[in-house]
This record gives C-alpha cells, structure tokens and sequence, in this order.
C-alpha cells in the first residue's frame, strides 16, 4: 500500500509541472520547476536502499545546480537593457538552453542521467523516464533556441547514447540512454511542429510504461535475467519483443509513426543531413534492441511444468492494444493529418 505522505508529494510533484508549464514569467517556471524537484526526492529516497539514496542525492544536486545557472540566466537576461550588446543576450539564452538542457538530460549534459537510473526502483524510473521531461520540454519550446545549438546538442545526444548503450548489461542504463536517444528526436520535433512532438511524447510514455511494467512485474534488472523469466509465459515473452522493437522505431509497430511523422516534417524543413543522422543512429540503437532480446529469439526454451504465477490476461491485452498496431493504422493517420 502506497504511504499518505507518497500520494502527498506525487500530487505536489504533478502540480510543479502544471505550474511550470502555464506559468506567464520565467521566474513563474523557475518556481513550477523548484516544486516538481522537491517533490521527487522524497518518491526516490527510501530507508531501505541506500543506492535510492545516492541517486536522490545525486539528483538533487545536478537539478540544483541546473536551478542555480537557470536563475542566474534568468536575472541577467531581465536586468540586460540598452547597454547589453545583442552578443551578451545570446550567451544568456544559450546559458538559460543549458541549464534546461540539463534538467532535460540530454547530451553533453547527461552525466549524472544513468547513474541516478541505475539507483532507484522501475516506479520511480518511469517517473524520471517520462514526466520530468515534461517541463523541460516545454520551457525549451518557449526559449529562443538556436537552431545550430539545438542541432549541435540532437548529434552529440545520437551518437553518445548509442556509442554508450552497446556494451550496458543493465536495463536501466539501457532504457536511460534509450531516453536520451529519444530526447534527440524529440528535440528534432520540436524544431519544426509542436503537434508532432506531443505525438512523439505520447508514444514514448506509453513504450516505456509498457517496458518498465513487465521489467517491475518481472523483477528484472540485468539481461542475463530476461530469458529465464519471459520464456515462462509466451504472452511476456511477445509483449517484450514488440515493445522493445517499437521502442526501436521498427515499421510495423506504433514507435515507428512519430519517428515517420518527424523525418517527414524535417524533410520539409531542410533539415536532411539531421535527418540523416537520425536515421542511421536509430538503425544501431534498434541492433542494441535486438542484442537484449537474442538468446529469447534463437533460443529454443521449454516452458515450465510448475504453476507460476502469471500476468493477468486483462493487463497483457492493455499493455499490448497500441504496442500492437500496424502499418495500416499509421498510414490512416498520415492521410488524416
């Protein structure tokens, strides 16, 4: 049973983004932000863990300093007036798209993302994994960001998560630079349409969800424990395999749309060596994937003879609805858009 004082600061937790995200002034954003992180810390922080504990601490600070540098950006660019040269104004928005950056998790500023994954439970990594990149997201959209800032940090984000994803044993770190993966494309999406980055943000909530529900449910943490479990229900074992495909933007599946949706509009912005990039950096990730899933996949296992305890069919039908959606059901869409 979920404890008062967990409900309190979930609740407080969602009110920080809200406020964050509708607030009029910066300082406004500022606060909205300052709420949502203290309210996490307590989720993350558990007696019984001390890895919980480093990595809330962790936590705590790397958001703290990436407060501290958001506020000082914040103040300069309010107190710059006529004296300030429009050179000064871009150092403090470059500094202010930094700091986000690093709320955000997103490479060059990644460094404290999969150490603090790799401390806590999949409840709160699914936190981490999707709504904290709410704010972030939003406040980026609401900055001045240049174009050669944001394409410079989408290529270091590509090619750091994948490089580092290839030889992770843990599936959190793996999910972690998953995310920041993902954090590129989004950040691709936001350059050119806002309604197809919420599309984006949307199917990357419910992939994760899906993952880290059969990893919690499963107890699973490292790859080597992934074979022993899903081959004793095949309903698992299918669900895995097309969640982490979709997760790695395989065609028939529902991962695949946003990322169709994104190259197209990129396209139609100019972006084609971005788009390149992208493309070619997804085809490694979506081989980091397949490497998780490969002794599941070549392997022939025998089902158990015991009575475990299965999934409910209820959950697995929901878990699997809009994991399992065709390519007929995309290009729908695509005409309808």
């Amino acid at each position: 049973m979920m404890k008062l004082y967990k409900i309190l600061f979930f609740n407080s937790m969602l009110i920080g983004t809200l406020i964050a995200i509708s607030s009029y002034s910066w300082l406004g954003m500022w606060m909205g932000l300052e709420i949502n992180l203290l309210s996490i810390i307590p989720l993350m922080n558990s007696s019984k863990n001390s890895l919980s504990s480093e990595a809330s601490l962790k936590y705590f600070i790397t958001q703290t300093l990436a407060s501290l540098i958001l506020l000082l950006s914040i103040i300069l660019m309010l107190i710059s007036s006529e004296f300030i040269t429009p050179m000064m104004n871009l150092t403090f928005e470059t500094l202010l798209n930094s700091a986000l950056l690093t709320k955000l998790g997103a490479a060059p500023f990644h460094f404290w993302f999969p150490e603090v994954m790799e401390g806590l439970n999949w409840i709160n990594c699914t936190i981490l994994l999707t709504w904290q990149k709410i704010a972030p997201m939003i406040l980026l959209m609401n900055s001045q960001i240049q174009t050669k800032f944001l394409s410079i940090i989408i290529i270091l984000s590509l090619v750091v998560s994948t490089i580092m994803s290839i030889n992770q044993i843990s599936l959190r770190k793996i999910l972690a630079f998953s995310s920041i993966n993902h954090i590129a494309w989004m950040l691709s999406a936001l350059m050119t349409s806002f309604s197809i980055w919420m599309l984006y943000l949307t199917v990357y909530f419910i992939i994760t969800a899906n993952l880290t529900l059969i990893f919690n449910y499963g107890k699973m943490f490292f790859i080597s424990q992934i074979p022993s479990f899903i081959n004793q229900n095949k309903s698992i074992k299918l669900s895995l395999m097309m969640n982490f495909l979709s997760l790695g933007g395989l065609p028939p599946f529902l991962g695949f749309l946003p990322k169709w949706f994104t190259i197209n509009w990129m396209i139609y912005s100019s972006f084609f060596l971005l788009s390149l990039i992208l493309i070619i950096m997804t085809l490694i990730m979506l081989f980091v994937y397949i490497r998780i899933l490969m002794t599941s996949l070549i392997f022939s296992y025998s089902e158990p003879k015991l009575n475990l305890p299965s999934i409910n069919l209820l959950i697995a039908f929901l878990i699997n609805f809009l994991t399992i959606s065709s390519l007929i059901s995309c290009t729908f869409l695509f005409n309808f858009l």
